[in-house]
């Protein structure tokens, strides 16, 4: 009885039921939109940080990535690369690096830059390079003398493909090496800063240049996406000696876990404040539904209806405003993050401040079923709350007071 009536009443003033409507579901799109905004900022925050020469998991000798210079290369990385083969599990992708400061010149300008040696095969699976070439073409196992840079260092030093740019760095002698590399391909990152500071040759010429041998500087891996790195490394960490560390992503990239934590916070934080706006509506619209129905309350308890049956009554009509309202929220904000889902949101603008937190140029919105969960748990909870005062004051009403009422 108590639902259908609530059901009528609803429908009595559609003009009241379509404002209280309209602050549900602007509040709950809010929550799911800005929620999957918000979580879409921080899958590419880690996406970005993986694909960015650091996979889920990394080995290095001891003391390297707490002072990485040439002499804490791993000289010998057969036994870490054994345990890699042995250890992670099936569909896992690993691969040898060397890494080192580097200057980079050519006639006109000079910039510091980080040389990375890589096996071309081998990183295409591990990290964004492999894809990431848009002009000229991808390093050749065999091509001892080429280099891929990207696109921002390539306009900073005013050259282009087929051009040379000499590398300096330090050599395992403590003398400076240099060689003269030809400009093979150009790559575009998520990030200007990344395009910047990267530049590319073999692993093998990389040793050569730095008279490493057969050493090198670090090896990532690239787990499944169910599997998990801490487990990884733990299982690695059991086999290796006490020459080597193993380190996962959130080790190596200790700002971006740093961030993850705020943004979680920040979600919560969200969901609250756009409820506290909302919840103002609510109240005060209901209010007004009470007050024009003080006297229907009055015949209500003077024909022996108790006071909680009231009360069960504003609440039963909260909730069906509630439910409608959550209803067609969520299918809006669903909606809209489908809508940019593909395209993103083009964030070139302000491409500098969002670098700084680790995001790429363009957010896609990311809907998780948790963070749906919790907004409509806010909305249902929280709202059922604030309309239990305006239902505790539609029964505190005595018939005489009531009936009395013009």
């Amino acid at each position: 009885m108590f639902l259908s009536l609530a059901w009528r009443n609803i429908w009595r003033n559609p003009r009241r039921t379509a404002v209280i409507l309209a602050a549900v579901v602007i509040g709950v799109w809010c929550m799911v939109f800005l929620g999957a905004l918000m979580r879409g900022m921080m899958v590419e925050m880690v996406d970005n940080g993986i694909a960015t020469l650091t996979g889920h998991l990394q080995i290095h000798r001891k003391g390297y990535q707490s002072d990485p210079v040439i002499e804490n290369s791993m000289r010998d990385p057969g036994p870490a690369s054994k345990a890699l083969q042995d250890s992670l599990p099936a569909g896992s992708h690993w691969t040898a690096r060397v890494r080192v400061n580097a200057v980079a010149n050519n006639a006109r300008h000079n910039a510091g830059v980080t040389l990375v040696g890589i096996d071309p095969a081998c990183e295409a699976k591990v990290s964004f390079i492999g894809h990431a070439v848009a002009q000229g073409q991808y390093l050749k196992p065999d091509d001892d003398y080429g280099i891929v840079v990207g696109q921002a260092l390539l306009e900073k030093f005013e050259t282009k493909l087929g051009h040379k740019l000499i590398l300096m760095s330090q050599d395992t002698g403590r003398q400076i090496a240099s060689r003269a590399f030809r400009i093979r391909g150009v790559f575009h990152a998520q990030q200007r800063a990344t395009e910047k500071q990267f530049v590319f040759v073999t692993k093998a010429a990389a040793q050569d240049m730095l008279k490493l041998g057969s050493g090198i500087s670090e090896l990532s891996a690239l787990l499944p996406e169910a599997a998990s790195p801490q487990k990884a490394a733990d299982r690695l960490r059991g086999e290796l000696p006490g020459a080597y560390e193993v380190l996962t992503w959130p080790q190596l990239l200790p700002l971006i876990k740093l961030y993850l934590g705020m943004m979680d916070s920040f979600v919560v934080i969200w969901y609250v404040v756009v409820f506290v706006a909302m919840g103002f509506g609510i109240v005060n619209t209901t209010l007004m539904a009470v007050f024009e129905r003080i006297r229907e309350y009055g015949l209500l308890k003077s024909l022996g209806l108790k006071p909680w049956g009231i009360i069960k009554g504003v609440m039963a009509e909260s909730f069906f405003l509630l439910l409608i309202g959550a209803a067609l929220g969520n299918a809006l904000g669903l909606a809209t993050v489908w809508a940019l889902s593909y395209h993103g949101i083009d964030l070139s603008a302000l491409a500098q401040g969002a670098e700084f937190f680790g995001m790429g140029r363009v957010i896609y919105p990311e809907a998780h079923i948790k963070d749906i969960l919790t907004a409509n748990l806010v909305v249902f909870i929280l709202g059922l709350v604030v309309c239990l005062y305006p239902a505790v004051k539609a029964a505190r009403f005595t018939p005489v007071e009531a009936l009395a009422h013009t």
